[in-house]
Order: C-alpha cells, then sequence, then structure tokens
C-alpha cells in the first residue's frame, strides 16, 4: 500500500519541485507557461504558501513512499474556493484517495460548494460528472476548461 503525506511547501525545496513542474506530460492539461528554472520555481512556491495561509484555503506537496509526486489544495479563485489536484502520471491511480482527502478538508473549513476546473484538454470524468451538482464549461485566463460543481457533504 502506498503512504501518502501532505506537506507544507516550505518543507520541500524548489529543486525537488522544478523537474516535476517542467514534466511534458503534466504541462500538458495545466495552462500555458514557460518552462520553470530556479527563481519561477520559488516564486511559484511561495505563491503556493500565500495561498496557503488565506482562510478557507489549504495547499499542500503530496508525498509518495516520501517521494514528492505532484500537488493539491483549496484555492480561493474569484470568489470560489476551487480544488486542485497534480499529480505525476506514476501515481494517477492513487487521485481519488487524493480526492476524498481535500474533500474532507473542505468540510473541515465549512465550505458549501467547491469547483474542479479542467484544462479542455483532459477527458471528461465519469466519476465528477456523477457526482457534480452542475457541469459546464468555462474560461479562465483565456482558457478553456471543463468545471466540475461539486457539494461538499
Amino acid at each position: 500500500m502506498n503512504s501518502i503525506a501532505y506537506v507544507k511547501f516550505n518543507e520541500i525545496s524548489s529543486n525537488q519541485f522544478m523537474p516535476l513542474l517542467n514534466k511534458q506530460k503534466l504541462r500538458k492539461h495545466l495552462m500555458g507557461h514557460d518552462l520553470f528554472n530556479e527563481s519561477t520555481t520559488k516564486e511559484w512556491m511561495e505563491s503556493k504558501v500565500k495561498v496557503d495561509s488565506s482562510h478557507g484555503c489549504k495547499v499542500r506537496a503530496i508525498l509518495i513512499d516520501k517521494q514528492l509526486a505532484g500537488w493539491c489544495g483549496i484555492q480561493l479563485e474569484d470568489g470560489k474556493y476551487e480544488i486542485s489536484i497534480v499529480i505525476d502520471e506514476n501515481y494517477w491511480g492513487l487521485g481519488k484517495k487524493i480526492f476524498r482527502d481535500v474533500m474532507a478538508w473542505a468540510k473541515d473549513f465549512g465550505h458549501k460548494t467547491v469547483y474542479i476546473h479542467f484544462l479542455y484538454t483532459r477527458p471528461e470524468y465519469k466519476f465528477l460528472r456523477k457526482i457534480s451538482k452542475n457541469v459546464y464549461e468555462s474560461e479562465l485566463f483565456g482558457n478553456k476548461f471543463t468545471t466540475y460543481e461539486l457539494a461538499v457533504s
């Protein structure tokens, strides 16, 4: 069984995160951006630490069997709490477990609704459609997304 740990970003070095952020398989399904270097990786990590300190938000690096596998969290965007889970393809089978954990965080915060935005490059997730209150196309930062609106129970 895989051991999953959620750690604060300040417990991970930028040198650990940079290769993951630059993996083509991950970048394919994220908004376009330049490859990360040491400086931009640190800036990105600092932005996640700032989000983590915001009311109702939580952002964590994901360690699987003590290896950095991705990141996840709840962040506030345009007045709505959204969840995100980004994990290395080697760990995609653990996504549902991580999803349940992040939804538990949302419940602990008292959120009633959260949103997931998947870039148009991602296939529809039948699992998410089945549990969503609403699924619709949206646009954020000039990119098209499939947005899943989820009740937190």
